[in-house]
């Protein structure tokens, strides 16, 4: 069975074992992690350490010719969320179309693609699209406090915003995902919605201004025959049964101290409505515990969910204070799990 099929079987709930993903190192952590496990890129340490995903992340490859995508501070570096964008002041819904949006047509993903091709002819299943943060980008068009203010005080602005927004990712995922002709195993796209305690926004207003887009996201990437998975960081519970409903198949990255986010709480709520990728705390475990308690860990997680389970760390960005034996530890732990299952 190929790395593809046995996530496939995985979404399926028919998995005899967990699959395994170690995550996306940044690019300053990249090195000393190469250096340890004798490997020249991210590409080959997945493959040496058992993965069953690969991840190609297109904004990644700046597969937009010209810098920033979406300029909404004039020019001007960011120094915090909550710094006021250019629609901070605006009012008229006609000023929303005098913003230099991006044409999608202008995207280039040969270097995506190339990717892509590579992960698929070594019988990875492979997760890519557009990413499609409009979450973020539509509070940094405002400011983050801004943003959430006008949900109520001006939603028919905070709309017109949005929708330009993901226009242009629906425009610029339409070309990636036909030009990838089949090679994509999963759209993996993602905002994240959750602080550590609870959503940044109320149900409500994620049902109102950010799930109809999601939606459409999830739509488009399933008329290609794509399956759907999608990331956020925090505590979001309360909207896991919206992000079900809508047709998510694999949440990920499951951020192990976030409230309400541990296994167990998961799995008694959950348990075959979705599949989780992730869970393995990168805050405290993976960075300051010991090989052994990381193994520890990995096993208990994988008792809870079970078989039809991505073991994975519980965030995709490994940081260059994860000890390289403490990734390795996470790899050793998943392969036991797996070998054991069998």
């Amino acid at each position: 069975m190929t790395k593809r099929e046995h996530f496939l079987k995985i979404l399926a709930g028919e998995s005899e074992r967990c699959g395994f993903w170690h995550g996306r190192p940044r690019a300053d952590a990249l090195p000393r992690l190469c250096e340890y496990f004798g490997v020249p890129d991210d590409f080959s340490l997945g493959l040496l350490l058992g993965d069953d995903v690969c991840w190609i992340w297109p904004e990644a490859e700046n597969f937009w010719p010209d810098g920033e995508l979406f300029d909404f501070l004039n020019g001007k570096t960011r120094t915090s969320l909550g710094e006021s964008g250019v629609f901070a002041d605006m009012d008229d819904l006609a000023q929303v179309d005098d913003f230099p949006w991006p044409d999608a047509s202008r995207c280039d993903f040969s270097k995506e693609l190339e990717q892509i091709h590579r992960a698929h002819d070594a019988g990875l299943a492979v997760l890519s699209g557009i990413w499609a943060p409009f979450f973020h980008d539509v509070a940094n068009a405002f400011g983050m406090e801004e943003y959430f203010i006008r949900m109520h005080t001006d939603p028919e602005m905070v709309h017109a915003v949005t929708r330009r927004v993901v226009d242009f990712y629906l425009a610029a995922n339409e070309i990636l995902l036909s030009q990838a002709n089949g090679a994509i195993d999963a759209y993996f796209f993602g905002n994240d919605y959750g602080s550590q305690l609870d959503l940044l926004i109320s149900p409500d207003c994620f049902r109102e201004f950010l799930l109809p887009y999601v939606d459409e996201l999830i739509a488009q990437a399933k008329r290609f025959g794509y399956r759907i998975v999608t990331h956020s960081c925090g505590a979001i519970s309360r909207v896991i049964p919206d992000l079900i409903q809508s047709g998510v198949e694999l949440l990920h990255p499951i951020q192990a101290k976030a409230r309400g986010m541990d296994a167990q709480s998961l799995q008694d709520r959950f348990a075959d409505q979705i599949r989780f990728m992730g869970g393995i705390d990168v805050q405290h475990l993976l960075t300051y515990g010991t090989p052994e308690e990381v193994a520890a860990e990995v096993h208990r997680v994988a008792s809870i969910f079970g078989p039809n389970y991505i073991i994975s760390p519980s965030h995709e960005c490994i940081l260059p204070n994860v000890p390289p034996e403490n990734l390795e530890a996470l790899a050793l732990a998943a392969k036991r799990e797996r070998e054991g299952s069998l």
